[in-house]
């Protein structure tokens, strides 16, 4: 684990001087933000922002307010855009193991507090590694978001950071991330490469894991927000790698109890009313509900609870009581997250339930 962790320092702290120093496509983001997103990423120190190794884009919808952690925050670009969504009566923590990382990070707060007029800045940074961060001082049942960008797999423990981040959350709060996956379990050979762990690749989970590992630690229905394949840009590297497919997912994982194990249909629909801004004419709760305002939209069970147990409730309303259970819910199909070429970075939206 020392071992690891201190290749993963080593890469993150002296290895890169900043994104163009990367073998791969994986840490980087191509996803189209909102317009307020990109304002707030736009509003990010140039010296925070040329040290962003993220490979997704882990800023959810309706962040006023809210208490936020960040983990694997890296020089904090996340961090201090979130801090400007969240407004000033929100709260946002990043966590990260590498002091050269926090040392940019902490340099930039009071700046990042004066640039969006609050009197004090509503950032903490703490050293701390995700694998153990129980031992940190961060209250359980306490954050309303956690996200995490392109980190979760470089850890090596990762049931243990999924299962303290359920703990983290409160009860209708979400784990929003992205992170890389592989098609397959990665060699033993390939998982001790440091370039190849340091480049987000040889750590990857296989997806089938993934899943397994989220359902035990609590989150029983995990979303595909948005997912990419990847492309390796350097030629050791496609040849060590060979036929292993690589993809980068955004996902939700929602703490939410009383959840089916699949989607049931309880006869239950609901109605956008329109108002999240970015969202304004359709509400993208993952790839298979694209929820236009005004058009009563059939849910299962599970996808009723995300909307009115969570920050999103006063957006929506529920049409039926379900009180009459009638079997599986139709055209329930998870994404396949590796199809289609690396120039795609688009995915297709098929419809249906849960993904």
């Amino acid at each position: 684990m020392n071992q690891i962790q201190d290749i993963v320092k080593t890469y993150y702290g002296e290895t890169l001087s900043g994104t163009s120093d990367l073998k791969t496509d994986a840490c980087t983001t191509t996803d189209r933000p909102a317009l307020h997103v990109s304002a707030a990423l736009a509003a990010v120190h140039d010296e925070v922002a040329g040290r962003y190794y993220g490979c997704g884009l882990a800023i959810p919808s309706v962040l006023e307010g809210l208490k936020v952690l960040d983990l694997g925050c890296g020089a904090g670009r996340d961090v201090f855009a979130l801090a400007k969504l969240v407004g000033p009566n929100g709260h946002v923590t990043g966590v990260d193991m590498t002091d050269a990382q926090l040392d940019v990070a902490q340099a930039h707060e009071a700046w990042h507090a004066e640039q969006f007029g609050y009197a004090a800045p509503n950032t903490r940074f703490a050293k701390g590694y995700l694998e153990t961060l129980g031992e940190l001082d961060l209250e359980p049942g306490s954050f309303d978001l956690i996200i995490s960008n392109c980190v979760i797999n470089l850890c090596t423990d990762k049931p243990e950071v999924f299962r303290q981040a359920h703990n983290l959350l409160k009860p209708g709060g979400e784990l929003y991330f992205s992170d890389v996956y592989a098609d397959r379990r990665i060699p033993a050979d390939l998982a001790a490469d440091p370039v190849l762990y340091g480049e987000c690749l040889s750590g990857a989970l296989y997806w089938g894991d993934f899943l397994a590992i989220a359902k035990q630690s609590g989150f029983t229905d995990p979303r595909t927000v948005n997912h990419r394949r990847l492309g390796i840009i350097d030629p050791a590297l496609i040849r060590k790698l060979g036929p292993i497919r690589f993809a980068s997912v955004t996902a939700r994982l929602i703490k939410l109890e009383g959840l089916d194990p699949a989607c049931e249909d309880y006869g239950q629909a609901v109605i956008y009313q329109g108002g999240i801004e970015g969202m304004e004419q359709v509400f993208e709760l993952d790839t298979e509900h694209r929820i236009e305002a005004g058009r009563v939209f059939p849910v299962c069970g599970n996808t009723l609870a995300m909307l009115m147990d969570t920050r999103f409730a006063p957006y929506f309303d529920v049409v039926g009581d379900g009180a009459t259970h009638f079997g599986t819910f139709p055209g329930c199909a998870a994404p396949d997250v590796f199809a289609g070429s690396v120039e795609e970075t688009t995915p297709a939206s098929p419809g249906g339930c849960c993904g």
